[in-house]
């Protein structure tokens, strides 16, 4: 059975990776920053190896014995200095370089959904300058861009759990988002596969509306929303680049941009967001989805 390496192996995507490709009887080497991260998924990884990736120095024999490479290396919150090009380009760049070095035979890398419209974001430049270079590997590759993890939707929860939502648009435009299980099994699936890309979210298709409503109806709270008109999200986003951080506008920016179009992949999984959010409970607290322990 062949070796797969999975880079972001702590990350909220990464866990469910690591466990549904042992589930199906893959041997697994888990990359994550330190051995306390890696407990995260000892359990489900044959071995593990501790390296950073921007600092391709730790990583030497990393793809030794490695047949394909998983990557879901990227920011979702930045921190430690680093920047979208240092992690979603240069880190996943290290891991390619890497990778074509030492023999491996596909590399499978985690995107996003309606890049081609979203090129105005840092992170999305960085993402789609990695893609770019991937494309032109000798590698085989497959690029998973899927909609939107349902612990982004976690978002909507807190808000309404804090009394109110607030939308960028009115809340019209659609999504279906996945939860991290559901996109993890079908990216073991792809791992044989000979397509090159593919757009994949959830079940079921919502309005931005919809989902604010649904977090409203389970914590059984009132409904209370706020609509940012489009024409006032690009000045309320130029505020935040001049007066905050890129950790903080970065993602607000992401938001805002992906909440007035439409994002909808080919449905895949069963998993429902309903019942994602009563798992939640009412306690749940905006977070990122970084380093948590892997559900069950």
């Amino acid at each position: 059975m062949k070796k797969v390496l999975v880079a972001g192996a702590t990350g909220y995507l990464g866990q469910f990776v690591v466990k549904a490709l042992k589930a199906k009887g893959y041997r697994v080497r888990a990359l994550g920053r330190s051995a306390a991260k890696l407990a995260l998924v000892e359990e489900y990884a044959d071995d593990l190896f501790v390296g950073e990736v921007t600092d391709p120095d730790s990583l030497s024999g990393l793809c030794d014995g490695i047949d394909v490479v998983f990557s879901s290396v990227g920011i979702t919150r930045q921190k430690d200095g680093l920047t979208y090009k240092d992690v979603d380009y240069q880190a996943n760049r290290n891991l390619l370089t890497i990778a074509e070095a030492s023999g491996v035979s596909k590399f499978i890398y985690v995107h996003v959904l309606n890049a081609e419209k979203l090129r105005h974001l840092a992170m999305i430049q960085a993402k789609q300058t990695f893609v770019n270079e991937l494309k032109v590997s000798p590698l085989d590759q497959v690029v998973i861009c899927p909609t939107g993890f349902f612990s982004d939707m976690e978002e909507f929860l807190a808000m309404a759990r804090s009394g109110r939502v607030y939308l960028f648009g009115d809340g019209s435009n659609r999504i279906n988002p996945i939860h991290g299980a559901d996109l993890a099994e079908f990216c073991v699936g792809a791992m044989d596969s000979q397509e090159q890309q593919f757009d994949v979210g959830g079940p079921e298709v919502f309005t931005y509306r919809e989902i604010a409503e649904l977090a409203f109806a389970v914590l059984n709270q009132p409904k209370k929303i706020t609509c940012v008109p489009k024409s006032l999200v690009s000045a309320t986003v130029g505020a935040l680049r001049w007066l905050t951080s890129a950790k903080v506008y970065g993602p607000v920016e992401f938001m805002a941009s992906v909440m007035t179009m439409d994002v909808i992949g080919d449905a895949h999984g069963q998993r429902r967001l309903a019942e994602h959010f009563r798992d939640c409970g009412g306690s749940i607290e905006s977070k990122s989805r970084e380093d948590h322990p892997l559900p069950v």
